[in-house]
């Protein structure tokens, strides 16, 4: 499972309003290779599905992942932090064993 903060939820719910983005659209993540600690988190909007995608449905968003990142990602939450020390979107991951200091790369 992938989880969405009330925090992020919001903020997901104001960019999809803004940019125009319909029902059908929902958040995908993926982890590739990048960053200062080795993996780096991409967050995009979508509305095409894929074969091996893993879709959630938390707090009324629906996140939608591979797999291959999935095993990176399971049991993380999708938080959002924003104002002078806010640094946007961040995941807060159980499987990191490290995290770069600006959040957005980690190492498993």
């Amino acid at each position: 499972m992938v989880f969405v903060a009330d925090s992020a939820k919001q903020k997901i719910n104001d960019i999809k309003a803004k940019e125009g983005l319909g029902n059908d659209y929902f958040v995908r993540v993926s982890v590739t290779s990048g960053g200062c600690s080795g993996l780096s988190y991409n967050l995009d909007f979508d509305n095409e599905s894929h074969p091996n995608d893993q879709v959630f449905e938390d707090n009324g968003v629906k996140v939608v992942t591979d797999l291959k990142s999935f095993l990176y990602l399971f049991n993380s939450t999708l938080e959002f932090s924003g104002g002078l020390e806010g640094k946007g979107f961040a995941f807060n991951n159980p499987n990191a064993s490290r995290t770069c200091g600006c959040g957005e790369s980690f190492a498993v």
